[in-house]
């Protein structure tokens, strides 16, 4: 099992930029890809952006694309999430996932074998 801690969330105004960060631990050699998922109040959790870990590719949600850049320290276990140009739709809790499978449906959360316990952003207009 791999322990996932997130960190980095706060309140931003509209146009602002934050760093997110999960640190993992435990079979981390296991450890595939990981992603960042959100999920807002009343809605269900997202697919935000994934990293394979080995080669460094990444993909993202269309929402998101051109301005969150996903990415990891390999040496550190850590994945980083930077969220420049913020909108108040980005409010929301993000959540850090993990997964050991290398064929999976990257947007879905059944996917993921590990999950962080998630951070708020709360992005002001």
């Amino acid at each position: 099992q791999v322990q996932l801690v997130e960190s980095g969330g706060g309140l931003v105004q509209a146009g602002g930029s934050l760093r997110l960060s999960c640190a993992a631990s435990g079979r981390t050699f296991s450890t595939y890809a990981m992603g960042w998922f959100r999920q807002a109040p009343g809605k269900e959790r997202e697919f935000v952006a994934i990293i394979k870990l080995s080669v460094g590719s990444t993909y993202y949600a269309d929402s998101v694309k051109g301005r969150f850049t996903i990415s990891r320290d390999n040496a550190k276990n850590t994945v980083y999430l930077q969220m420049n140009s913020l909108k108040p739709e980005d409010t929301a809790v993000y959540y850090c996932a993990a997964t050991a499978a290398r064929n999976i449906v990257i947007f879905t959360t059944s996917s993921y074998d590990s999950w962080g316990q998630g951070t708020q952003v709360t992005v002001s207009s």
